[in-house]
């Protein structure tokens, strides 16, 4: 979908001392002492002030940042954010959401501490939609975080805060998190590396352990694949769950051809416009032409997943509201926007059907399972239609047109959320008419981190992804 408005793009690269690094960059320049952490937090802390008047994607600055460190760790000194549904010492946790006054947090949530183990400098907390339950981060009665290609457009969501600042080059990396797209979504909107790990790759996530489907998991957004990669080795040094193979290092593409099947429409019968089918074409013709084995595949899912996924969804802004004084003792569930209160309401008029509804949500690992047989890994589109104009997913919009404008978008990756499967975003080669990124996902078994980095490497190093500062 575009828009006839005049495009207006946003970014703040410039020569100071975070240059045009990634992350790994970044931190081998501190590392070298051609840049001071020091340095690099006050440049980043200038970008991020460069563009936020246009963007809207901070919650929160912290006016002092403890400079991270540590001999040897991945990211030591490299500025980031961390997404404002996450604890973080001494700062509020809002959610997105206008229905409380939240609290300073009393400690790190345990993700937090991984990720600070990484030797990040954080700067601050993004915007998300309230609760992370739209795919973009829009308001009733807020600005709207828009996206830094093309300010018209929605950055994505939940994580869409965190993918606006990256791909302005605000900083290098971001914190992310995934219930049924979140990292994939805004990483595809955004022209940005977006990975879900497998349920249980990295510590659990504070809110996702507690629902009887855990389809929550963290991550960050990035502008290169090495960063996604370092992250996850990094993480894994912090903990490494015993139960699933360890990933390590990731370096570089793998001389091993894959046998990998695409999907152009949604399983749950979605149809993708014809730009999003083209980016998927296009990325099956460079794997072919690099030697890999490609074939249409289905993924034969039970035809009521999407109704069921809805209502699982129903069934979390429910439990939100009967535990929101958890978040503040001022919470008033009247006050949540026009998604959630719909969500809620939905799941009061069937919620009888909760006990079928997750029996079902867990057989389809059963038809997951099926589909990649014989199979390394499955090419999709991120989502199902290109990048939409801010409005068009906005919660004030009537709740009727807003679910089904959303189920015509989010057709392909809560899948992965509710298997437990891993899944990266990576950008096309093509773009919209009017230079918007658009993604592709590739997914994988349980596990299966390392094979999706290495195919990311390839396709990044046959064709670099396109950057915003050469627009």
């Amino acid at each position: 979908m575009t828009t006839s408005e005049e495009r207006t793009t946003v970014h703040a690269f410039r020569d100071d001392a975070l240059g045009e690094h990634d992350a790994v960059g970044l931190a081998e320049a501190i590392r070298r002492r051609e840049v001071g952490a020091e340095e690099v937090a006050r440049d980043a802390a200038a970008r991020v002030s460069e563009v936020e008047a246009r963007l809207n994607a901070v919650q929160v600055h912290i006016d002092v940042p403890a400079i991270g460190s540590g001999a040897g760790a991945a990211f030591a000194g490299v500025p980031t954010f961390v997404k404002d549904n996450t604890d973080y010492l001494g700062l509020p946790t809002g959610h997105g959401s206008a229905a409380f006054e939240p609290r300073a947090a009393r400690r790190h949530a345990p993700f937090a501490r991984q990720f600070l183990s990484s030797g990040v400098t954080v700067l601050g907390k993004t915007r998300l939609p309230e609760f992370g339950f739209s795919p973009t981060t829009e308001y009733e009665d807020a600005e709207p975080v828009r996206n830094p290609w093309h300010t018209g457009h929605s950055s994505g969501g939940s994580s869409g805060g965190s993918a606006a600042l990256v791909a302005a080059g605000a900083v290098p990396i971001a914190h992310a998190n995934d219930g049924g797209g979140s990292i994939r979504i805004p990483a595809a909107c955004c022209g940005l590396v977006g990975l879900k790990p497998t349920r249980g790759r990295v510590v659990p996530n504070a809110q996702g352990r507690q629902l009887p489907i855990d389809i929550v998991t963290d991550g960050i957004v990035s502008r290169s694949v090495r960063d996604s990669a370092a992250f996850l080795a990094a993480a894994e040094t912090h903990w490494r769950n015993p139960k699933l193979p360890p990933v390590g290092l990731v370096e570089g593409p793998s001389e091993r051809r894959l046998r990998v099947g695409f999907l152009l429409d949604s399983p749950n019968g979605v149809q993708s416009d014809a730009a999003t089918r083209a980016a998927v074409t296009e990325t099956v013709a460079t794997l072919v032409r690099l030697g890999h084995t490609v074939q249409p595949v289905e993924l034969a899912i039970d035809p009521r997943f999407t109704e069921d996924f809805l209502t699982y969804w129903g069934l979390v802004s429910f439990l939100i509201g009967v535990t929101g004084r958890t978040l503040g003792t001022d919470f008033d569930r009247r006050r949540m926007d026009g998604l959630s209160r719909g969500l809620r309401e939905t799941y009061l008029k069937s919620w009888q059907r909760t006990p079928g509804v997750l029996r079902r949500l867990k057989r389809t690992r059963e038809a997951y399972a099926a589909a990649f047989r014989g199979l390394d890994l499955v090419l999709s589109p991120v989502l199902a239609h290109t990048t939409p104009p801010i409005g068009h997913l906005n919660p004030g919009v009537p709740y009727p047109t807003l679910i089904e404008r959303l189920l015509e978008y989010v057709a392909f990756t809560p899948i992965n959320n509710v298997v437990g499967t891993p899944a990266i975003s990576v950008p096309a080669t093509s773009a919209t008419t009017d230079g918007l990124p658009i993604g592709v996902m590739f997914s994988g078994r349980p596990g299966a981190e390392r094979t999706l980095l290495e195919v990311a490497f390839e396709l990044e190093a046959d064709g670099p992804f396109r950057r915003i500062q050469d627009l």
